[in-house]
């Protein structure tokens, strides 16, 4: 007998496996009350605005409320918006999202004045400030930081004006947040087990990853057809939101919004380059595994819907999420006491919300204020995936939770460049785990088919992703039009490039860029494939050097933004000024695929 899985309401669901959102805010009460103190705090930095010259006390006491209205803002934006992905559809939390929004463009505008007032010091009076009080010791890296960037700094009017601009640059995002999250909804599709099962953006993969090929054909052409009858619209928000990032780049005189976007982490624009290009190098590699993958299937066409279906068959793991969290504190025993004391208490402390429910925003994530311990969003189900998922969200947790503990507020928050390094160091050192402790060789080929699926999926797709995000960007700052035909057009091709000779294109995988949020994020994505190059690196560090290493890590760890990224890095062991890093991953993923070929 067929039967329906439909998704619980968020009252439905257990909530011992809720976050304890409690922690940050008691109540709403409490939250509108932190409104209240910031309208309160605000009013006080009249004086100090065209007086940051006076005095080093006078600028000290400036950047101490500065990180004392961010804090509270931090706190207050990120519980309405995590009440808000409990479940996308509340409208009262849809009200206080946009409350937060609106105070954090209020502040922001309050605020904008110090940076510019900053550049107006004379190099001699800021180094007469920092020689004379040592207060001012604190803000040394942090003033570096904004000197640096003194060309792109404009006046104080302009500052506060493109700062008030920020919620019109913000508007695609939170539409397209909206349309995919709040409005879209998937027809059902009929499982390996005859069931009728509602396709959820949760349960994308999992039916992706099915044996059955017609499970994984109807799941990936219902998904596309939906997303393609929103086909115009979509277009209109991502090329909207690429107009935004060129926009206000232009404005603060780069010449890109490439440049604009990796100058704030001083990232030089060949490191972007460099990845793409190395990457090109290698593809003959996936087309390699292309052709392995098809003869694995057994079938006469590849298609784009049996990317996820394991080729090593008869090898189901179940995994409830309590078996998943001692799995992963065995995995990641070689980071030590310490951090696996940490991991237990996030585990047990309420850090992470579990399971899917109706509404719910879809993924997983890490985040948090700080001040309190970091949270994690999960829609968790039973698979190998949902494991290393959980590894990597709280690789972000246990990065922030070390930076939170070890630095001032002004450099708790490390850099996107290095965000993704510690959750893939964790995903690494669970594979190794999970490879030294595989129960037969059919599994351990499974596993081996896994670890070469993430770098394709992190290694290769997120650099033809980062490819995606720089040809958009450039034809729009040339002045031309990014359509749903052309956006589809670009995409397809990509898909070719990347995938090769082996593969057929499917024509509704066109339109995958309409299911990718990061490219609301313009130039995020790339981080994932040079912080996965980067993790490698420092996974067979530890592995292979033990304590040593380990203690370097955890330094890494700590270091938040206390340095550029890159130097954070270098004192970790690695240097991803060159193309070393991605090199050597790739020929990991060489070694792996050779492997394959011999099973």
């Amino acid at each position: 007998m067929k039967q329906s899985k439909i998704l619980p309401k968020r009252h439905e669901t257990d909530p011992a496996y809720h976050w304890k959102i409690e922690d940050l805010f008691a109540s709403d009460d409490d939250w509108k009350k932190a409104c209240e103190k910031i309208n309160i705090l605000l009013p006080a930095l009249k004086d100090f605005k065209g007086h940051l010259h006076l005095s080093s006390e006078k600028l000290f006491a400036c950047l101490q409320l500065n990180d004392e209205i961010n804090q509270k803002l931090e706190e207050i934006y990120v519980y309405a918006h995590m009440k808000l992905h409990e479940d996308t559809t509340n409208a009262h939390y849809q009200g206080l999202a946009q409350e937060a929004t609106n105070l954090r463009i209020k502040a922001n505008s309050a605020l904008s004045f110090i940076v510019p007032e900053i550049l107006s010091l004379s190099d001699g009076t800021l180094e007469e400030y920092m020689k004379t009080d040592n207060k001012m010791k604190l803000y040394h890296h942090y003033l570096e930081s904004i000197v640096r960037q003194k060309e792109h700094i404009l006046s104080a009017e302009l500052e506060q004006l493109l700062s008030e601009a920020g919620i019109l640059g913000q508007a695609p995002q939170k539409i397209y947040n909206m349309i995919n999250e709040a409005d879209l909804k998937f027809p059902t599709v009929e499982n390996e087990k005859g069931e009728t099962v509602e396709i959820t953006k949760g349960r994308f993969i999992q039916l992706l990853e099915s044996s059955n090929r017609n499970v994984r054909k109807n799941t990936f052409e219902k998904v596309y057809d939906t997303y393609n009858k929103q086909r115009n619209t979509l277009a209109a928000t991502l090329s909207a939101s690429i107009q935004s990032d060129v926009f206000f780049a232009r404005q603060k005189k780069y010449d890109t919004a490439l440049e604009a976007a990796l100058d704030e982490n001083r990232i030089p624009t060949i490191v972007y380059d460099q990845l793409i290009e190395t990457v090109h190098r290698h593809l003959p590699l996936m087309h390699r595994y292309m052709e392995l993958r098809k003869k694995r299937l057994g079938v006469d066409e590849l298609h784009m819907y049996d990317l996820y279906t394991p080729i090593v068959k008869n090898v189901d793991w179940d995994i409830p999420f309590e078996e998943a969290k001692q799995i992963t504190l065995k995995g990641l025993a070689p980071l030590g006491d310490e951090y696996i004391h940490t991991l237990q208490k996030g585990y047990q402390k309420g850090w992470i919300d579990v399971y899917e429910n109706a509404g719910k925003r879809s993924g997983a994530y890490s985040w948090g204020a700080y001040g309190t311990h970091p949270y994690v969003l999960m829609n968790y189900q039973n698979t190998v995936n949902h494991l290393f998922t959980l590894a990597h969200e709280m690789g972000h947790a246990l990065h922030s939770y070390y930076s939170d503990e070890a630095q001032p507020y002004v450099y708790a928050g490390y850099k996107i460049f290095v965000a993704e390094v510690a959750s893939t160091v964790n995903e690494a050192l669970l594979m190794e785990y999970l490879l030294q402790n595989a129960k037969g060789p059919k599994e351990k080929a499974y596993l081996l088919n896994y670890f070469m699926e993430q770098f394709r999926g992190t290694l290769y797709r997120q650099t033809m992703f980062a490819e995606f995000e720089k040809i958009t960007h450039s034809m729009v700052e040339e002045g031309k039009s990014l359509t749903a035909d052309i956006l589809c057009d670009l995409y397809g091709e990509l898909n070719r490039k990347y995938y090769g000779p082996h593969m057929v294109v499917d024509p509704q995988i066109h339109m995958e860029w309409a299911r990718i949020p990061h490219f609301y994020r313009g130039f995020y994505v790339y981080q994932y494939a040079t912080g996965y190059s980067a993790a490698i690196a420092l996974s067979q560090r530890i592995l292979h050097q033990g304590p040593c290493a380990v203690e370097d890590y955890l330094g890494f760890l700590k270091s938040g933004n206390s340095d550029y990224p890159i130097e954070v890095l270098k004192k970790a062991g690695v240097d991803m000024s060159s193309s070393k890093p991605v090199e050597k991953a790739l020929q990991v993923f060489g070694s792996l695929l050779e492997q394959m070929e011999e099973l």
